[in-house]
């Protein structure tokens, strides 16, 4: 059996063994594949290979094959893959912790590779133990909205999240028999096996596996109380008191439901946006026409009760949107099949001051140049005067502070 580097007084914990690092296995195995697969599915939603603008990742190359153009059906599905994919993943942290800790002297053995299949296995167990730390971190900030780490999160979520699952998958596959052998012997009662992980000199017990299973799904549990509500209204929403969009909302009256950027913090200056100095401008097949916030009004107004839902995991329910649809502007262009559009803010800082949308999102009806919500105009916050609302699409494809509107091929 290989020395452990720290010696065996530090690792002399009873609870350690094959079992319980299989059982925390087995729950991280089921939990990671739907975080991979929602977070897969996330990326897709900003339609990254539509246009420069939407892609984060330009050197992805074949990390890319998977992409597809992204639905507006059903309306919540970003809200329902977002939300699983962040509330599952601070779900999961006590789990991962407990699992870290149940391996903690594996990682310490000596030597630290006895053949090459051995190496392999420290490897990836390095990469894994890494990534998964990395993802979680990264994760974990962006939710909380401290970006503190170098670099974009976006490329720095997406490539991890690959190395991270590579190194997942080839754990699985050196460590799956055991887990199975392992979870086997425990249903049938029968003797633990010898391990690296059970000490030859155990501390006393002060809690027994049961109930140590039962603190970590007891804290997974409380992240979850404490997180899930940001993805509703009213009183749920105030019981998410760890996460930023929980608690209660930021004002009353129909503008009163949870925004991500303020007017102040993208720059956007109240003179910019009156009726006399603010223009729409709209570019298309047959020429460019600008109009005023009172001839957007003039035209056909339509409604759409659409949810809003960022990349954070907070949503709100439905809103309901009132304006003209970006199927109808494109037409006054000379556009009579919706292409394409590329969106400009007034905004004057952020990734995504600028944002192209796909000609089926620009088709869909229920696409709008929102003029008002919930029966009042839009307030500064929510985009006065005018902002994009998209049904299934990511909050921030859903521009605020429109300033132009340019259909075509992207």
């Amino acid at each position: 059996m290989a020395r452990s580097l720290l010696t065996a007084p530090r690792w002399r914990s009873p609870l350690r063994g094959p079992r319980f690092t299989a059982v925390l296995g087995m729950v991280l195995l089921a939990g990671i594949t739907v975080l991979f697969a929602t977070g897969l599915v996330s990326y897709a939603s900003y339609n990254p290979d539509l246009a420069r603008v939407n892609d984060k990742t330009p050197d992805k190359g074949i990390l890319g094959f998977y992409l597809f153009s992204w639905p507006t059906d059903p309306p919540w599905l970003y809200r329902l893959t977002q939300g699983v994919h962040v509330t599952l993943g601070l779900t999961l942290v006590p789990v991962l912790l407990a699992k870290l800790w149940s391996v903690l002297p594996r990682l310490f053995t000596m030597p630290p590779a006895r053949s090459l299949s051995h190496a392999l296995e420290r490897l990836s167990l390095l990469l894994l133990v890494g990534g998964a730390l990395f993802q979680f971190v990264t994760g974990i900030l962006n939710v909380q909205l401290d970006y503190i780490f170098p670099g974009s999160f976006y490329p720095l979520h997406f490539y991890g999240a690959w190395v991270f699952f590579g190194a997942f998958l080839a754990h699985v596959v050196l460590k799956m028999p055991v887990a199975l052998r392992n979870l086997r012997a425990m249903r049938r009662h029968q003797p633990e096996e010898p391990s690296d992980l059970v000490t030859s000199d155990p501390d006393p017990p002060t809690l027994s596996r049961r109930g140590a299973f039962g603190l970590v799904g007891g804290a997974s549990l409380l992240l979850f109380a404490t997180s899930a509500g940001r993805n509703f209204d009213g009183p749920l929403r105030q019981t998410a008191v760890l996460t930023p969009r929980g608690g209660p909302e930021p004002g009353t009256g129909p503008n009163g439901f949870q925004i991500n950027k303020t007017a102040a913090y993208a720059g956007i200056r109240p003179a910019e946006t009156t009726a006399e100095a603010w223009r729409l401008v709209v570019t298309g097949r047959s020429g460019t026409v600008r109009l005023s916030r009172a001839e957007l009004l003039d035209l056909p107004q339509h409604s759409a009760a659409l949810p809003i839902a960022c990349v954070e995991g907070w949503s709100t329910s439905d809103q309901w949107w009132r304006g003209v649809r970006l199927r109808d502007l494109a037409a006054l262009v000379g556009e009579e099949e919706p292409p394409d559009v590329l969106v400009e803010s007034l905004q004057r800082r952020g990734a995504f001051r600028e944002a192209a949308l796909r000609a089926n999102q620009v088709a869909d009806p229920r696409t709008l140049l929102a003029l008002a919500v919930n029966g009042e105009d839009l307030s500064p916050d929510h985009g006065h005067p005018a902002r994009i609302i998209v049904p299934a699409a990511p909050g921030v494809l859903n521009t605020k502070w429109v300033a132009r509107l340019t259909f075509g091929k992207l």
